[in-house]
């Protein structure tokens, strides 16, 4: 039985993880001629009080997304696929992922950079990939840096 993706969304914030990441999904998208997804969550929950001293906070987080987003589709074109969207969205990325850009994507699998928080951080708040893990209706492919 063969199974391929025709819909890879990769999660890119500029990170290290979220580089490989995007790496690993160029790879998978070029094997299976598949639409490559890339997707930036602007993390509102994250800075709530700092709106207060900047109301355009939010706006100028979005641009930065779109710039993060053109370098990669650029990147991404440059290494032979020819099928990139972008998506940039607001929310918790946790939840935004998987039961928002998933669907609106119509991705058969998620491909996100292992989590780079402590395991302080990961206690209180969570890791996005476990929960992208346990909540996506799709595959998940968890990429790991050298490091880890």
């Amino acid at each position: 039985m063969e199974m391929c993706y025709r819909h890879i969304l990769v999660a890119v914030d500029g990170s290290e993880p979220a580089e490989w990441a995007f790496r690993k999904g160029v790879e998978v998208a070029k094997r299976h001629d598949a639409t490559l997804h890339l997707v930036h969550v602007v993390d509102t929950s994250q800075y709530r009080g700092i709106q207060m001293y900047d109301i355009h906070f939010t706006e100028k987080a979005i641009n930065r997304a779109k710039e993060l987003l053109d370098g990669y589709v650029q990147e991404a074109k440059d290494k032979g696929i020819e099928k990139v969207e972008t998506l940039v969205e607001e929310g918790s990325p946790k939840v935004v992922i998987t039961k928002k850009a998933a669907k609106k994507t119509g991705s058969d699998l998620i491909i996100c950079g292992a989590t780079g928080v402590t395991a302080v951080e990961r206690m209180f708040l969570g890791s996005v990939s476990e929960h992208i893990t346990r909540h996506a209706e799709c595959d998940v492919l968890v990429v790991r840096t050298e490091k880890e």
